[in-house]
């Protein structure tokens, strides 16, 4: 990734608005949001939260699709991921150590769930 292209999706998130509608998509991953819920969660009007979520899709941290009457938005992951790939990628210099406590943090919250044994 660019450094250009990191400050940009950087800079998308950098406004408390946008960072909460991310974070509010990623929590409603994989089904994503009608614009008009997601308004309604954030207590933002229909029309500043368009706002933010059109500087989201230009930094492509938000994808939309029209569903029937509505246009559901999700969280683009996978660019998200690159963010932050590319934020961590040299960041122990050759020393493991130093990254090492970032990645247990991310262990802990995003390990998968156990799922309960299938009994016969």
């Amino acid at each position: 990734m660019e450094i250009e292209h990191a400050v940009l999706k950087l800079a998308a998130l950098a406004q408390s608005t946008r960072l909460e509608a991310f974070q509010t998509l990623v929590r409603h991953e994989p089904d994503g949001l009608a614009a008009g819920d997601l308004a309604r969660q954030l207590e933002v009007p229909p029309n500043t939260l368009s706002a933010h979520l059109s500087i989201l899709t230009r930094a492509r941290l938000v994808i939309s699709e029209r569903r029937s009457r509505s246009i559901v938005y999700r969280a683009n992951l996978a660019e998200f991921r690159d963010v932050a790939v590319f934020l961590l990628r040299d960041c122990c210099g050759g020393r493991p150590d130093v990254c090492e406590p970032v990645v247990e943090s991310l262990q802990a919250c995003c390990s998968p769930r156990r799922k309960g044994r299938i009994r016969a």
